[in-house]
């Protein structure tokens, strides 16, 4: 039935790719130089908001963007941007999904950044199959990406990464969301070694540098003011990895994104 429903979805936005043309609003953000959204991002952008108000717009466009089944593994497409590709894919990682989120959300006059949560995949809540187990305990830190948004005097965290059935695996889902609290974060960070050791409070609260004081980021999180920034503390991270890591990682995407389809499809 999601596969269907977003085989549709995705054919829509194919056409739309080359027929819809609709300029951006210009709108200026906190991350410099945030471009016009593109005709696939626009198009979308209108059926998810179309009529309804900020909150409501926000609240759509979250949930489209979680109820897009997420995956490892994408199949190649024509689109210009990981946002675009996702569109088109109908598939897609947590970066793509927060990527075209933030552009959505700049697109509502909104503050966004990116953050960035080491995590590791072996995480005992999750129901993995015992192999894929096995090979999740065997990767390296991985790095989770979300988006905080300012909503009134305060930035909160939003993830729309895990899609509505993973939940029967046990994926923190965010099922629902009011347009105002923090949602949950979708892995489970871990700590700054530098912070947990030297700058953690008597009241046990993340230690802050005094230019994150107003995102209040978590132990561990690390904000991104755009992708640019973002893609470079990334390549930095993942240029560590040895050759062996790499292919067990490519391995594991592989057979975790397959899981995935089975944990959707299982009753």
């Amino acid at each position: 039935m999601i596969k269907n429903q977003y085989g549709w979805f995705c054919a829509m936005f194919r056409d739309f790719f080359v027929k819809f043309d609709v300029p951006g609003s210009g709108v200026d953000s906190i991350v410099q130089g945030n471009q016009p959204l593109s005709p696939v991002i626009m198009s979308a952008f209108h059926a998810w908001t179309d009529g309804l108000d900020t909150r409501e717009s926000m609240i759509s466009i979250f949930s489209h963007i979680r109820d897009i089944p997420y995956s490892l593994v994408v199949p190649a497409t024509i689109a210009k941007s990981p946002q675009e590709e996702i569109l088109l894919a109908g598939t897609g990682s947590c970066a793509a999904k927060h990527y075209l989120l933030a552009d959505m959300f700049r697109h509502l006059d909104l503050n966004v950044v990116y953050a960035t949560f080491p995590f590791l995949w072996n995480d005992p809540d999750l129901h993995y199959p015992p192999e894929l187990r096995k090979l999740a305990a065997t990767l390296p830190v991985a790095h989770h990406l979300a988006c905080r948004v300012q909503i009134g005097s305060s930035w909160v965290l939003v993830d729309a990464t895990w899609d509505l059935p993973l939940a029967k695996a046990g994926f923190p889902v965010n099922e629902h969301w009011d347009g105002h609290a923090e949602t949950k974060c979708a892995v489970k960070p871990q700590k700054s070694p530098v912070r947990t050791a030297f700058c953690r409070t008597a009241t046990s609260e993340p230690c802050r540098g005094k230019d994150e004081a107003a995102l209040g980021p978590v132990d561990g999180e690390k904000n991104h003011r755009d992708e640019a920034d973002r893609a470079r503390y990334y390549n930095r991270k993942i240029s560590l990895r040895s050759t062996d890591e790499v292919e067990r990682i490519r391995q594991f995407n592989r057979e975790f994104s397959s899981w995935l389809e089975t944990v959707r499809t299982s009753a």
